[in-house]
């Protein structure tokens, strides 16, 4: 089964690419996650779990379905990671996470997705996020390969600037960097609501007919990027740049 986690839809478009593939079941982690409820999941098929990189890590939020979920039948688990650059090194942190939950990790796959990191970085405008897009498909179609062959993925080899950003780097940007306060909605807000339903933490609430965000935030973008109106910024960090979503279901047919 392939099992997702997604904010602004790479990880979705990724993870629906290769149950395509594999011909098998399509489970996204959100309404798990937001609604606190622990995942009873069953496959024959090796488990492929699919989620953003964050401070070149697994989401935390993802990596806390994980470990409270039961996954039953195959203990075999892959992993793909969608990214901006890279992954970093998370290899340790995940065979420490399938030691505990009893999987056997085959291996982690980088996929370079477009950017959509905002509150830091530039999103590609949308020709060139289609061209990053269709340079991905390679990576997911050897991926899809070996799954279905029972083959491990390709080893990485990071060097020590990707073990120290997912080492020591990882705590520190979630302590200073990873906040709720900057986010803000401008006078084009319209009061939709989008935003409110978007939030995977279920963080934001409509107060007077605009978003107030409040409680955790995991910095998944997928308010800001999502709004219809571009209507959200963080702070001044997102002024002036381009929001990105990734293109529709319908192109993963």
């Amino acid at each position: 089964m392939v099992v997702y986690f997604t904010g602004t839809g790479n990880s979705r478009y990724c993870a629906r690419l290769l149950a395509c593939q594999l011909e098998d079941g399509l489970m996204d982690s959100f309404h798990f996650i937001r609604d606190g409820i622990a995942a009873e999941l069953v496959s024959e098929k090796p488990w492929v779990f699919v989620s953003p990189t964050y401070a070149w890590r697994l989401p935390r939020v993802f990596e806390a379905f994980l470990r409270s979920g039961f996954f039953s039948g195959s203990r075999e688990a892959y992993f793909v990671m969608t990214c901006g650059s890279g992954i970093g090194a998370p290899e340790p942190y995940i065979h420490a996470l399938c030691r505990e939950k009893g999987l056997v990790c085959r291996g982690v796959l980088q996929v370079v997705m477009p950017e959509n990191y905002i509150a830091m970085f530039d999103a590609p405008r949308e020709a060139q996020a289609r061209q990053i897009i269709s340079a991905a498909l390679p990576a997911l179609e050897e991926g899809g390969a070996c799954i279905r062959e029972g083959r491990d993925f390709p080893p990485r080899f990071p060097g020590l600037a990707d073990r120290l950003k997912s080492g020591p780097v990882n705590p520190l940007f979630y302590r200073f960097c990873v906040k709720a306060g900057p986010f803000h909605a401008t006078a084009a807000c319209v009061a939709c609501g989008k935003c409110a339903r978007v939030c995977p933490l279920g963080s934001i609430r409509l107060e007077d007919g605009r978003p107030v965000w409040k409680g955790r935030c995991t910095h998944c973008m997928a308010c800001i990027c999502g709004c219809p109106e571009e209507a959200i910024e963080y702070g001044k960090a997102s002024r002036g740049k381009p929001r990105y979503q990734c293109p529709s279901d319908q192109e993963t047919r």
